[in-house]
């Protein structure tokens, strides 16, 4: 495994980073929570693009991966700032967005932010507010209580150690959600989904695609695909839908 590149944000993160030279557009991947750059999703997409002579880039979030940082000090906020500071440092031109589960939230902040360098967008599981509509819409009394009190509660994850949420998180997250005011996306919009998935509900890429205004936007159901989205089809589809958009 090659060593990473450091970007020094504006706001002091130190963000961990691999970038290949290639034509345009530059495909960006952006991971989930608590996921990093490693995952197999990213590092396939990586080969891909070099093997295609595409311009690519992955990163971790500050609080994620090789990047500086404690995850629980992290909200979205924090992370779509990231984001920004890397695509504004470390890419030029036309931007093709791949954003996996919290990545898919954190793209559709970017594409707000940037609709002019935006030429694509492909999500796999996407996430859309899963602070509020996940979390928090989950939670049981003696949970929110301990938010509100405690400042954290504990939640289980299948992908190891529990999730710890803060109060920081919930209430950051609700100055960025993108599914209660209008979301406009002017350029080819490509939605991945598993029905297997027993973390993003099919009814969230369904709110999704019918909540965005965009004329060119598809969503693919993939009978038996799970949240990772990672079996060798699948792989096989994230890269043929990336390849189909990035034109």
């Amino acid at each position: 495994m090659t060593e990473p590149r450091y970007l020094e944000t504006p706001n002091g993160r130190r963000i961990a980073y691999h970038r290949s030279a290639g034509a345009g557009p530059t495909v960006v991947f952006l991971g989930g929570f608590k996921s990093d750059m490693e995952g197999t999703k990213a590092v396939h997409l990586e080969a891909w693009a070099r093997r295609e002579g595409r311009a690519f880039l992955r990163f971790d979030y500050s609080g994620h991966g090789q990047s500086s940082g404690a995850f629980t000090e992290g909200c979205i906020g924090d992370w779509a700032a990231d984001a920004r500071a890397v695509l504004d440092t470390l890419t030029e031109g036309p931007l093709v967005l791949v954003g996996s589960s919290m990545g898919g939230w954190i793209s559709l902040l970017m594409a707000k932010a940037l609709p002019d360098r935006i030429a694509g967008l492909v999500t796999v599981a996407a996430a859309p507010d899963f602070t509020e509509d996940g979390f928090w819409a989950e939670f049981d009394d003696d949970q929110r209580r301990a938010i509100e009190e405690v400042g954290h509660v504990e939640r289980p994850s299948d992908y190891g150690d529990p999730y710890v949420i803060t109060r920081r998180l919930i209430e950051d997250g609700r100055d960025h959600l993108v599914m209660r005011s209008p979301l406009v996306l002017p350029f080819p919009v490509r939605m991945l989904q598993g029905t297997d998935d027993e973390d993003v509900s099919r009814e969230t890429a369904l709110r999704l695609l019918d909540h965005a205004d965009a004329a060119d936007i598809r969503l693919t159901f993939v009978k038996g695909a799970d949240h990772r989205f990672s079996t060798p089809d699948c792989l096989a589809l994230i890269e043929a839908t990336v390849e189909d958009v990035a034109g």
